[in-house]
C-alpha cells in the first residue's frame, strides 16, 4: 500500500527567480546618500599643508617654488622681484621643464605673504601657479609665540 496523492495536477513547484525589490531600494537610499556627499567631499582650494611636524623627509630633496609677497603687494620669485607676467612665464617654464624631466611631478609652490597684503593679490598670485599647472600650494607662516607668564 502506497501513499500518494490521486490528483493529477501537480502541486506547486518551487520560485525560482530572485526578488530584487529589495536590492533596487538599497541601491536608491545608496545612490541618493552618493549624491549628497560627493559636493561635499570636493574642495575648490587644492593644499598639500604638511601634516605633523615629525614627519620623516624622503631621499629625494623636495622641489619648490619660492613665491614671496611683501606688504607693498610686490611679487618676488625666489627672493628676486618680478612683475606679474614675468611670473606666469617662468612658472610655465618651470611646469613645462618639470614635467619634461623623468619625474613628471610639478613642484609645489611655498607661498609666504605678509599680513597686510590684501586677500585679492594673494588669491592673484595663487592663480596664476594654478594656470601653470601647479596645484600643491604651500602657506608658510610663522609659529605664533605663547605669552610669557611671569
Amino acid at each position: 500500500m502506497a501513499f500518494g496523492r490521486f490528483e493529477r495536477t501537480p502541486g506547486q513547484m518551487p520560485m525560482s527567480d530572485i526578488n530584487v525589490t529589495p536590492l533596487v531600494d538599497v541601491m536608491m537610499v545608496l545612490l541618493v546618500i552618493f549624491i549628497i556627499t560627493a559636493p561635499l567631499m570636493v574642495s575648490s582650494l587644492k593644499l598639500d599643508l604638511p601634516k605633523t611636524e615629525g614627519a620623516q623627509a624622503s631621499s629625494a630633496p623636495p622641489r619648490f617654488v619660492k613665491l614671496s609677497i611683501d606688504a607693498q603687494g610686490a611679487v618676488f620669485l625666489d627672493d628676486k622681484a618680478i612683475s606679474l607676467n614675468d611670473l606666469q612665464r617662468s612658472l610655465n617654464a618651470q611646469a613645462a621643464q618639470a614635467l619634461a624631466m623623468d619625474h613628471g611631478e610639478l613642484p609645489e609652490v611655498q607661498l609666504r605673504a605678509d599680513a597686510r597684503v590684501p586677500y585679492g593679490r594673494v588669491v592673484e598670485v595663487m592663480g596664476l601657479a594654478q594656470q601653470a599647472g601647479m596645484n600643491r600650494i604651500g602657506f608658510v607662516t610663522e609659529r605664533k609665540q605663547p605669552p610669557a607668564n611671569p
